[in-house]
């Protein structure tokens, strides 16, 4: 028993759990707030965090031998709580629900999320160590919401802005989750954006991204933005900026990614305000 709790312990780290259920619970939120029935949007939910367990498992299954290289005791492989094998049948098997799970909320809006996922796990393959390595963030977080708007009757396409303002909420999670592992990803080569751009420059990147992204969320409906949305926007610059301070002064912390979550929370609320101009055919 006390093993199989060793390996629940290292499943539970290995999936990256705090963003895991974060993405999860703004794809549900954002659901329900544009009038997804709450059935389809429990399965909807369901594979939004299959497919985030299936990507976080992978990163550290594929990750396992650079981390080990390191010395990076953070993680459960290193720390002998869970076996790369263990990783790698777990983030096949929940690769394979998100299937399912995904075509079971509909054929378009299953190809749209089975996308989203196959271009999370391109990253975890070798993107990260590209010039490329924002593209699959950008794309993911764009299809994540056309995955919620397909699933309304009608299956109608998120309206431009949408996408566009989840994708830089994606690149922006990407440079703010970097940076605390800049100087250990050069130690084995890896050579994405964030570490072409140097920390200064990945810390100043990030929370414009993100306050552009809300921007977009605010100005993107037709007609004047109500007063709560001039709220909620200077908030998330408030916060984005923060994040951007803490990643300069503290190179470890990894309070900017979850600062960045926060912001997303932020956008996805004003999306659920705007939610009669979400699609293209509202």
């Amino acid at each position: 028993m006390r093993r199989v709790g060793r390996v629940a312990q290292g499943l539970a780290i290995s999936c990256h759990l705090g963003p895991t259920l974060a993405v999860t619970a703004l794809a549900l939120a954002l659901a329900l707030g544009v009038g997804v029935d709450a059935g389809t949007a429990a399965v909807l939910g369901a594979a939004v965090l299959a497919g985030q367990l299936s990507v976080g498992w992978s990163n550290d299954w594929i990750d396992a031998g650079r981390d080990l290289a390191v010395g990076r005791r953070d993680k459960p492989v290193v720390s002998g709580l869970v076996s790369a094998r263990t990783l790698r049948g777990a983030a096949l098997g929940a690769a394979a629900a998100c299937v399912g799970l995904s075509f079971a909320v509909g054929w378009l809006a299953g190809a749209a999320h089975v996308l989203a996922v196959a271009s999370a796990w391109s990253y975890n393959l070798g993107l990260k160590s590209t010039p490329w390595s924002w593209a699959p963030y950008a794309l993911s977080f764009g299809l994540l919401t056309a995955f919620v708007t397909l699933a309304l009757p009608g299956h109608p396409w998120p309206a431009w802005w949408v996408p566009v303002a989840a994708g830089l909420l994606g690149v922006g999670a990407h440079l703010a989750n970097v940076l605390p592992d800049l100087e250990d990803d050069d130690a084995t080569g890896v050579r994405g954006l964030p570490h072409r751009l140097g920390r200064v420059g990945a810390s100043l990147l990030a929370p414009g991204l993100l306050v552009a992204a809300t921007a977009l969320v605010v100005l993107g409906p037709p007609g004047p933005a109500p007063a709560g949305s001039w709220v909620g926007l200077a908030a998330a610059a408030a916060l984005a900026g923060a994040g951007g301070a803490i990643a300069l002064r503290r190179h470890r912390s990894k309070a900017p990614f979850y600062l960045t979550m926060v912001v997303a929370a932020v956008a996805v609320v004003l999306l659920v305000r705007a939610a009669s101009a979400l699609t293209t055919t509202a």
